[in-house]
Order: C-alpha cells, then structure tokens, then sequence
C-alpha cells in the first residue's frame, strides 16, 4: 500500500500556530474575567461580607458648669454700739439707747444705705449736769422718744446743715412734734431745743450712710418737759487746808524772840548769883586763914 503524505504549506502552518496561541490566550483572558467576575460576587454578597466593626462610642467629657458669677458682697454695716463705746465718754447715752431697745431701731435706719440717719450724742457730763430725777421721771414710752429726739431719719454731712438750717424746724426720728432748729454761724453749727442749744462739738463719725455728732448738752423737747430741768447740785468746794501745826503762826516769830530774850536775861541773872556765891566763900575761906 503505497501512503503518500502530504504536507502542508509553511504558511499554512505558521498561520495555523498563530491562530492556536490566540485561542490560548483568549481561554486564559476568558478564564481570568470569569474567576475575577465569582470573586467580585462573592466579595459583594452579604454573606461574606465582613462585618465592620462597631464605631467606638464617644468619649464621655464632663465639662463643669459654667459657674455662676459671684454674689455682690454684702454691704459692711457700721456697728454703732460698737462705735459709741469706743469713740467718746458716750456711756450714759449708749445705755439708754441699749436699755430702751433704741440702738436696734438705729441700727436698722443705719443699715438703710439709701437714706441713713444722723445723730447727736450727748457726752456724759451733759447728763451729769442734770438732776437725776429729770430722766427717772420719764415713763419707758417717753424716755424713747427723747431719744429718738436725738436723731434725723436721714444722712446729713455737716457741709448741709447751712442748706438744712433754712429748713427749721427739722423734723427728728421721734416724729413731726418732736423738731429740732438749726443755726449755722460763721461755720458754728448749734442744735437748738426748748431748752437746751448746745453746739457740735466734733464730728464722731461722718461717712455715709451714717453720722455721728458730739454735743455738751441733752435735747429737751419741750412736749416731755413743761420746764427747764433743773440742773444737779454743784459738788461742795473742798475744804480749805488748814494751817500746819508745824508751821509757825503770824506773830509766832515776834512771841518766840520775845521768849528768847526773856530766857537769855534769865539765865544771865542767874550766872550773876552764882558768881556772887562763890566770891562770899571764897572771902569766908580768907578769914578763918587769918
């Protein structure tokens, strides 16, 4: 049997080789699009989809309250019990004002920094000045008010009183009854009452809202005393010294040269005998010799 082979052209063969490789590649893109196509898919199903993890929860910050601004500092009140025992001899108008309960209703009008209030104190002497029976007389109701009569429901500096005088009468903090007049003279500021006009004699305190000022004389209105108080009796005049035993009398200096002399003649009138006594014994001793 006679087999004849054939062969194909080069050309055949090379474009068969070329057409091969081609669909080799082709297989390997197709096989590579489809492998990447099941990744994509399983990648984007929610069944393999990982799940992320939790946000972290915030981070809690405690931020202080803003604070609230401070409180305005409570007003520093002027204690004036405190100021009248200490600033002048005002003893006997500070227990009147402490006894009656005074002080608390000044204080109460001092703590008033929009109005204030003004008083007049009487130093001690001008209560000793009178009898005591002037004020132990007084019923409580009166002995108040004769102390409220020495004060204005206001703060008065004393640069005012010139513009206050022209005011008179002044009403007191014992009420409309109860007024004051005012003279102001050369800068000489009195406070006249019915009867008593004592002039300031210094300002004691004097920064508002309060003012405190010193006078010689009680106030005495003339609605609780019909007359003038009588004063107290003045002290007895103390006793004289009298003249030391020791010391010589007026006249004692002639007296005693007077004894002087009369002992210095005596004595001589006596050196005189004795002499004379003793001449006659010594004479008497010469003639029993002879």
């Amino acid at each position: 049997m006679l087999i004849i082979q054939i062969k194909p052209p080069q050309r055949d063969l090379d474009q068969g080789r070329r057409e091969g490789k081609q669909a080799v590649v082709t297989m390997e893109f197709k096989a590579a699009a489809f492998t990447a196509a099941v990744l994509a898919v399983l990648l984007c199903s929610p069944a393999s989809a990982q799940k992320s993890p939790p946000a972290p929860s915030p981070v809690s910050v405690s931020i202080p309250p803003s604070l609230a601004p401070a409180p305005a500092p409570a007003p520093r009140y002027v204690d004036l019990a405190a100021l009248l025992d200490v600033a002048g001899p005002f003893h006997t108008f500070l227990g009147y004002l402490q006894k009656t309960k005074v002080i608390e209703t000044f204080q109460a009008q001092a703590n008033k920094t929009d109005e204030g209030i003004t008083i007049f104190v009487p130093k001690d002497s001008a209560f000793a000045a009178l009898k005591k029976s002037t004020f132990s007389n007084l019923t409580g109701d009166q002995l108040k008010t004769l102390l409220l009569y020495h004060a204005f429901p206001k703060y008065y500096p004393l640069a005012q009183f010139r513009n206050l005088s022209s005011l008179n009468p002044v009403n007191t903090f014992a009420g409309s009854p109860y007024t004051l007049n005012l003279t102001d003279d050369m800068g000489s500021i009195s406070v006249e009452s019915m009867w008593s006009k004592p002039k300031i004699s210094s300002s004691v305190y004097a920064t508002k809202p309060i003012a405190v000022y010193s006078i010689n004389n009680v106030l005495l209105p003339m609605q609780l005393f019909s007359k003038d108080p009588p004063l107290a009796p003045a002290p007895a005049p103390a006793p004289e010294s009298g003249a030391s035993d020791i010391a010589p009398s007026p006249g004692g200096g002639k007296a005693g040269a007077g004894n002087g002399k009369a002992d210095s003649t005596s004595a001589g009138h006596v050196g005189v005998a004795n002499c004379l006594g003793l001449l006659a014994a010594a004479a008497g001793g010469l003639m029993l010799l002879w």
